[in-house]
């Protein structure tokens, strides 16, 4: 039931952390994986890898952050996608008052206005062949209030508003759309904070932080067959952090 044979998958930001585990997951599954992202040493490091194992997988460079004209290029340079996966994104984790006004207008960008063209680019393709799947990485984050990364955790509320509606405006076209919601995860991008986001999941039912490969089986698992009623939903791959308290 999770045979993705002769199905092409988009992942964004898949050159490293979470967005690389998903290319690599979905690719040992048997789709074709297109890895977008920014830097190319990186993407092809993530394809060698996917190939390597015997799966198929090419790069196609884009700045999420850019144009209009330049996002809908890229979606024509990545040409038949049967799934998407909306996973990149900015996360600087700073008080309102400290917030730049560049990393506002990126955030707002990468985390909200990218998802929006890829899918109003690629969803239609999807619905008139009458089958597809897209999944957008959330957050927990989006549905918990923290002192902090106000702007962050707002993007990551609208993408789950987001793939609500368009659960409704493309599912009885044959789209399925939903979220995956990372708990605290370990990646190479919080490194530096490794002590800490280990102190997050320690109160969790889990007790540990959740890796990228587990937010990628989640991943798997929406797209594939197996979830062909799971419409809209947003699956929490936290460790238990959103739905219970421990003390």
């Amino acid at each position: 039931m999770t045979s993705l044979h002769g199905r092409t998958a988009l992942v964004t930001g898949a050159t490293s952390g979470i967005g690389a585990a998903i290319a690599q997951t979905l690719a040992g599954a048997g789709a074709r994986v297109v890895v977008a992202g920014r830097d190319a040493t990186r993407g092809e490091k993530v394809i060698g890898a996917i190939r390597e194992a015997g799966g198929t997988a090419d790069f196609v460079a884009v700045d999420l952050a850019g144009s209009y004209a330049e996002l809908r290029a890229f979606t024509t340079r990545a040409g038949h996608v049967d799934i998407l996966v909306n996973n990149a994104g900015l996360y600087p984790a700073t008080a309102t008052a400290g917030l730049p006004d560049g990393d506002l207008d990126a955030m707002l960008a990468v985390n909200v206005r990218a998802p929006h063209v890829l899918v109003a680019e690629l969803a239609p393709a999807m619905a008139a062949r009458g089958t597809g799947a897209i999944v957008n990485v959330g957050s927990w984050m989006a549905r918990v209030g923290v002192p902090f990364a106000a702007m962050y955790t707002a993007t990551k509320a609208a993408i789950e508003q987001m793939t609500r509606t368009w659960a409704a405006e493309f599912g009885p076209s044959g789209v399925r759309v939903n979220t995956v919601a990372p708990g605290a995860t370990a990646t190479p991008g919080n490194e530096h904070a490794a002590e800490a986001v280990a102190q997050m999941a320690s109160g969790t039912p889990a007790g540990v932080p959740v890796q990228p490969s587990q937010v990628a089986a989640g991943v798997l698992f929406l797209v594939s067959d197996g979830a062909a009623m799971v419409h809209g939903a947003t699956l929490d791959v936290d460790g238990g952090m959103t739905a219970t308290r421990l003390g």
